[in-house]
């Protein structure tokens, strides 16, 4: 009696990229999380030191396990990604609930940061490869329209859910987190599993199922380009864009209280509050749009010019900054940090595929997101303690890092190159020769 393999309904490649726009959107709600962090702080009696940690431990989780998740895609497949890492994050949420009504504070950074971190990084990087397989002649934009979703996922929390879910459970952080899991495992583990790969096809294939034993392209080895100068370059570039950015998300709902605060001292508290969560939702917008717009930009003007423009721009953003006191114009300022940051985010998917290749994509773009996990740690620590050892400068000092930190990467800008990275290696066509298999000659080419 043979076994009948499970079968699911064969999506077109349009419905694939909205699928992996739906994932993207629900796993980028984890960009709103300074919607919680006042409240965290207030209801459970945490720093923000402590809690700055919670978000580090799961942004340096979301790194490392998108980096596993890059080298394991090839031989997984994204489907059982994709599923694993829905049943993660959702299963995150469940675990910091119940630290929440436990009081404990480790047992949130196991649930909301590890496990929840790690189900993120899993689903991650499984739409963005797998998109760029369905559309090799519009990369740019597909990915950039991807992770564009995971760019907006902050506004669907901080204006949507989490209020609804604040207002019906009357403030009680426990079940909001419950209920949150609960949502997000009903809308993530369906598009998941229709997630697929398109059909292969290509010389490399033709070979090895002619029965030669000719190894495939994609299984090549990844060590010699992930210790490249190129990629060392690109990874730099990459951390010292998102650590700027990533400190701004971490605690912005606190920065633009404050400026409101010293502008207007007789605003109330939940005023504020809302005002905090209106600036998530506005700024979530803008990080979505920037990997739209910088993703389209980048196929015109190349992937290292568009990152010597986000480095460049946001040094100057960061400067003003610093001293600026009104709240309308750092929102503003702000929203462009955010646009910046995004466009990292659409442009290095496209970058990494451009100089490494369709078939390395994944595993070097999940290795270039270690990046994250190390920026993802670093900014929102700082933050945290300069808002706990300095709270009248923290403002300044936070953004006076950040320019630090956006003119290394503008100074690593200009070592990076558009051109393909090649070592010398056997090709198709020398294979085929060393193996005594006939060649078609191309046409044109004078064979």
């Amino acid at each position: 009696m043979t076994r009948s393999r499970l079968s699911f309904p064969e999506v077109p490649r349009g419905g694939i990229a909205i699928l992996c726009t739906l994932v993207q959107l629900c796993l980028g709600t984890v960009y709103a999380w300074s919607y919680f962090q006042v409240m965290l702080v207030r209801q459970a009696g945490w720093t923000y030191t402590e809690t700055a940690w919670a978000f580090s431990t799961t942004i340096f989780c979301v790194g490392i396990s998108a980096a596993w998740a890059g080298q394991a895609l090839p031989r997984l497949g994204p489907r059982k990604l994709a599923v694993t890492g829905s049943l993660l994050f959702s299963g995150g949420y469940a675990i910091a609930a119940l630290s929440l009504r436990l009081d404990s504070l480790w047992l949130f950074y196991l649930g909301y940061g590890v496990i929840g971190g790690a189900g993120i990084g899993l689903g991650y990087v499984t739409p963005v490869a797998t998109v760029a397989k369905w559309f090799p002649d519009r990369k740019g934009l597909m990915t950039g329209t991807v992770v564009m979703g995971f760019g907006v996922g902050a506004l669907l929390l901080s204006k949507i859910l989490a209020p609804l879910l604040v207002a019906r459970t009357e403030g009680d952080l426990a079940s909001v987190f419950l209920w949150l899991g609960v949502v997000f495992a009903a809308i993530l583990v369906p598009s998941s599993i229709l997630l697929r790969n398109p059909p292969e096809e290509g010389e490399a294939e033709a070979v090895a199922a002619a029965g030669h034993g000719v190894r495939e392209l994609g299984h090549e080895p990844i060590g010699p380009y992930l210790r490249s100068g190129k990629f060392a370059v690109m990874w730099m570039v990459f951390f010292f864009n998102i650590a700027a950015g990533i400190s701004v998300i971490s605690f912005q709902s606190e920065l633009l209280q404050e400026v409101w605060g010293l502008a207007d001292p007789t605003i109330e508290p939940a005023v504020l509050a809302d005002y905090g969560a209106t600036l998530i939702a506005a700024s979530s917008v803008c990080n979505g749009l920037g990997r739209l717009f910088f993703g389209l930009l980048s196929d015109r003007i190349g992937r290292a010019s568009v990152f010597k423009l986000l480095l460049a721009s946001q040094m100057v953003v960061f400067g003003v900054l610093m001293t600026e006191t009104n709240p309308w114009v750092f929102s503003a300022l702000v929203c462009y940090v955010l646009l910046c940051f995004g466009g990292g985010f659409a442009t290095m998917p496209s970058f990494v595929l451009e100089v490494f290749g369709i078939k390395r994509m994944a595993q070097v773009y999940g290795a270039m997101l270690s990046a994250w996990a190390v920026a993802g740690t670093f900014g929102p620590l700082y933050v945290g303690y300069l808002k706990d050892a300095y709270p009248s400068r923290a403002v300044m000092y936070c953004f006076l890092v950040g320019i630090l930190m956006l003119g290394c990467g503008y100074l690593f800008s200009y070592l990076l190159s558009d051109e393909r990275i090649r070592f010398r290696g056997p090709t198709v066509e020398s294979t085929l020769r060393r193996l005594q298999i006939p060649i078609r000659p191309r046409v044109g080419s004078g064979l």
